[in-house]
């Protein structure tokens, strides 16, 4: 789950990392009222979506006044905002981050992931703040610094000392970024957290380390542990399939191909995708409908599915483990009819009472391909979706 830039700041104030002064507004009324109670030279109005890259949308402005707070939010409030990290429709702006300006001295990266290949907590910092960190990573690969921390023993401040000289920062410094880092570090750990970034974290000319910006992810599996947490999600930043699939209990991800995708199990859907691409195609999502997947719960599939309009073909890949292939048939059977599918459909179906899945598909007058390989299926599936027989 993401959560808003004023929303992480919250969260880091708490743990004790220093972050500028602000407050969120919803009217240009309100970013004006909280740009007096700033009392800064300087102010920055941002907006407020699950996007990077907002400044080069025209997302982040500056002012120097109530008025004229009020005026910029008035510009950037209703924007359908566009950044490379945007959806091609781009994000309404429904908030905007009133903050008192930074005299910035330097502008740095700092980043926490969990790395599962070694098990461990990863730090990544650079000098580079202010910068995209891929591309940090893809053109001067040597200007990132990474301490992987074990979990178990926590971070240690050898390691928080080595990155801040790692960074060119002077002593003193250095021992704020010790302050600073673990803080951030009891924040992911102890909320779950999966990423955490810092982009800048700046150097003020006082040389004192603030979070001009922050990103936090926290793990959705883990957020009944945190309610305090879970309450800070927007719907209204999520893509509305995925909302949905959400509520239903499906594992939804909206893709940019032209073949949906209907199968049981993660790492069966993954191959699906996989094979389609093989084939020469683009799945157009990642659904899941789990282990129990029933009558109704396929329905809701399909209409979610056909709720994208480059939707061309649909490939359902059922495994019947924990979960019959004849229930599954006589689910695809009944959503076909109910929502009248014309696009058309692959099914594969395969495992525990398959046999009487495939003759229930057969029997049931819909116009539909059968496969029995993954291979066949993903075959039969891009040559329907371009228009093949």
């Amino acid at each position: 789950m993401n959560v808003h830039e004023y929303q992480a700041k919250e969260l880091l104030r708490a743990y004790g990392v220093p972050v500028p002064s602000g407050q969120v507004a919803t009217t240009p009324a309100e970013a004006a009222e909280a740009a007096r109670g700033l009392d800064a030279k300087v102010l920055v109005v941002k907006a407020q979506v699950h996007a990077g890259g907002r400044g080069k949308g025209g997302g982040i402005k500056l002012a120097k006044s109530g008025a004229e707070a009020k005026k910029v939010a008035s510009e950037i409030l209703g924007m359908t905002l566009h950044t490379p990290q945007t959806p091609p429709e781009g994000k309404v702006v429904r908030k905007v981050y009133v903050e008192a300006g930074s005299a910035i001295a330097r502008e740095l990266y700092l980043g926490l992931v969990l790395d599962r290949a070694s098990e461990s907590i990863a730090v990544i910092a650079s000098t580079e703040g202010g910068v995209e960190i891929e591309e940090v990573a893809a053109k001067t690969p040597e200007k990132i610094l990474t301490a992987l921390v074990d979990p178990n023993v926590g971070l240690q401040a050898y390691q928080a000392r080595q990155i801040g000289f790692g960074l060119g920062l002077d002593g003193e410094q250095v021992k704020k970024l010790e302050t600073f880092l673990s803080g951030l570090y009891r924040l992911f750990v102890e909320k779950d957290g999966s990423l955490a970034e810092i982009n800048p974290l700046v150097v003020t000319e006082s040389g004192d380390l603030i979070a001009l910006d922050a990103k936090l992810n926290f793990d959705d599996n883990a957020l009944y542990r945190h309610p305090d947490v879970a309450a800070l999600r927007d719907p209204e930043e999520e893509d509305a399939r995925e909302r949905d699939a959400n509520e239903l209990d499906l594992a939804y991800v909206g893709l940019d191909g032209d073949i949906g995708c209907m199968v049981n199990g993660a790492g069966l859907a993954m191959a699906t995708l996989d094979m389609i691409q093989v084939c020469g195609g683009m799945p157009a999502n990642f659904l899941d409908v789990g282990g129990g997947a029933d009558q109704k719960k396929v329905t809701e599939a399909f209409k979610l599915i056909l709720r994208d309009p480059n939707v061309k073909a649909i490939l359902v890949n059922i495994f019947g483990g924990i979960v019959r292939c004849d229930l599954i048939a006589e689910g695809v059977i009944a959503a076909a009819k109910e929502l009248a599918v014309e696009v058309p459909l692959v099914v594969r179906l395969q495992g525990t009472n398959a046999k009487e899945g495939r003759e229930l598909l057969a029997s049931s007058g819909l116009n539909l391909t059968p496969a029995e390989t993954l291979g066949e299926a993903g075959q039969k599936a891009v040559q329907a979706a371009q228009g093949g027989a």
